[in-house]
């Protein structure tokens, strides 16, 4: 099958390419470096350097790979995250919202049938379970800068969903841990664990929904050609409260016990966001991904992930 990675280069689109040669697709990948490129073509895929804000050349290159599928992988993440930053997530809004339409143009274009689009399964609102199925309700009133991100992610699911004449596909990941992933031994957020920057807030309840970078890219390649229309999280199979994940990834990359810390000093010191965040965060059910997909995660548990990826 002829695949086009908008997005090749990033940390989940490196992966995600050499699986799918792997399986024996024609790839093209995306990228607006040069010297990415070279790394893609090295790994055996073609390579395309261009923009997603640049309509023209975007659909130029899309028509060229001639893609049966074309999977968005594009994003705009900052390597620091300071929530108190009103602009944290301006440049990943971005792309998804005007970036996802040019997208979506240049595979109609092209003529493609399937768009398989990178989301987020931490959009849940809070109330009822702790752990939500695709079908729960999402959150339409968080604080800045997070409200303003979720309303960018929102807008990109529903272009995706709604696109005219292809089979569109959301895939809400989890937080992505491993190589190049959110979680990392030596990123941002290691870091700040080892400067004890991320304790428990409350009584540790909030939920968090984990993959490990490789099976979101076996996920994303299974979706090429199974599955109908709509969304999946894409997340391994143990969701977690803080009080058990926040420890063990804390032990994981060398750091001390994090601290804990009651909601209403978080609230003073971190900002009423990461304190909401921080306490009413739910997790997600990966089970419509498995039963219809027909993807299951090698890494069933962060617990043992952690340990394998990060010890």
């Amino acid at each position: 099958m002829r695949v086009f990675v908008a997005g090749a280069s990033g940390a989940i689109g490196e992966p995600l390419v050499r699986q799918l040669l792997h399986a024996e697709h024609e790839v093209t990948g995306m990228t607006r470096r040069e010297a990415a490129a070279e790394a893609i073509r090295a790994a055996g895929a073609d390579a395309a350097v261009c923009d997603a804000f640049d309509p023209g050349a975007l659909t130029e290159a899309v028509t060229a790979a001639r893609p049966e599928v074309v999977v968005h992988e594009l994003t705009a993440l900052p390597d620091r995250f300071d929530f108190k930053d009103p602009d944290l997530y301006t440049a990943t809004n971005r792309v998804r919202t005007e970036g996802t339409r040019n997208l979506i143009a240049a595979a109609r274009g092209a003529g493609a049938r399937r768009l398989v689009a990178q989301s987020i399964c931490t959009l849940y609102a809070p109330g009822g379970g702790w752990v939500k199925d695709e079908r729960a309700p999402l959150l339409d009133d968080a604080p800045p800068p997070f409200g303003e991100g979720i309303a960018a992610t929102r807008d990109l699911e529903g272009q995706v969903l709604g696109a005219e004449g292809l089979e569109g596909l959301v895939l809400r990941y989890g937080f992505f841990y491993g190589p190049r992933g959110t979680y990392t031994t030596s990123g941002y957020w290691a870091q700040e664990f080892r400067k004890r920057r991320f304790p428990i807030v409350g009584d540790g309840e909030a939920m968090t929904s984990f993959v490990q970078i490789e099976d979101a890219a076996a996920a994303t390649v299974a979706a090429l050609e199974h599955g109908e229309a709509g969304i999946y999280n894409i997340c391994d199979d143990d969701p977690a409260p803080a009080r058990e994940w926040v420890p063990a990834y804390a032990e994981a990359v060398g750091a001390k016990r994090p601290f804990r810390v009651p909601k209403w000093l978080a609230r003073i010191v971190a900002g009423k966001a990461i304190a909401e965040m921080a306490t009413t965060t739910r997790g997600a059910s990966n089970a419509k991904a498995k039963r219809e997909l027909g993807w299951a995660p090698l890494h069933q548990s962060w617990r043992q992930g952690f340990r394998e990826a990060l010890g």
